[in-house]
């Protein structure tokens, strides 16, 4: 039997839902402009709005498939267990709408941080090895999106990086940098199923 929630609790929960949506398309930004800022191919200004622009095209062409995926379908699978979809499970429009302009918002304000260590830090490149860097990252998420495979932009685009640094030579790579990330992304799963259980057990004790 499921729990019901209070208004309150529901509406922080769909909130933090939405949060996980800026810091992703925040995220996207940083994974789809680092390499075209840092080799100077584009202007910041310019790779922000290009990419926001696309995150928002991609949303309205996948639609309800991203929804369910993106921002892991959180409010449809809330709403729905609160009895507010009915008897049959379907992810609403304005979720989509919702979840697209906060995705977008997040795009538009920009990872600027993640750009400069994706871009920079970790090697240098020039604009060659930026595109062969976003080429590589690009082929291997359709592949991965082909064979259903789940895989992290952030793993993708970092992973081309060093590849491309590494190819130039091994030293060109700053390994203590890129270790700190993998250490990031350790770190991260272990994390995230800590605060998923201190959520769940705050929704019994205030639900």
């Amino acid at each position: 039997m499921t729990a019901e929630l209070s208004l309150p609790l529901l509406i922080g929960l769909i909130a933090v839902a939405l949060a996980f949506d800026f810091l992703n398309g925040l995220h996207d930004t940083a994974n789809s402009i680092a390499t075209l800022v840092s080799t100077r191919m584009l202007r910041p200004r310019y790779a922000v709005i290009w990419a926001a622009f696309f995150n928002f095209i991609a949303f309205l062409v996948f639609g309800v498939h991203v929804a369910r995926t993106v921002g892991v379908g959180i409010i449809a699978v809330l709403l729905f267990s609160q009895g507010h979809l009915g008897s049959n499970f379907y992810v609403p429009f304005w979720v989509v709408l919702i979840c697209q302009a906060t995705i977008a918002l997040g795009t538009l304000v920009g990872g600027w941080r993640i750009v400069r260590t994706v871009g920079s830090k970790i090697t240098r490149m020039t604009p060659v090895q930026g595109c062969c860097a976003s080429a590589a990252g690009a082929i291997m998420l359709f592949a991965a999106t082909f064979l259903g495979i789940p895989v992290s932009t952030t793993h993708t685009v970092t992973g081309s990086v060093v590849g491309v640094g590494a190819a130039r030579k091994v030293s060109a790579v700053r390994w203590n940098v890129a270790s700190n990330i993998v250490a990031a992304w350790i770190v991260t799963l272990p994390a995230s199923g800590l605060m998923a259980a201190i959520c769940y057990l705050l929704s019994k004790a205030f639900g």
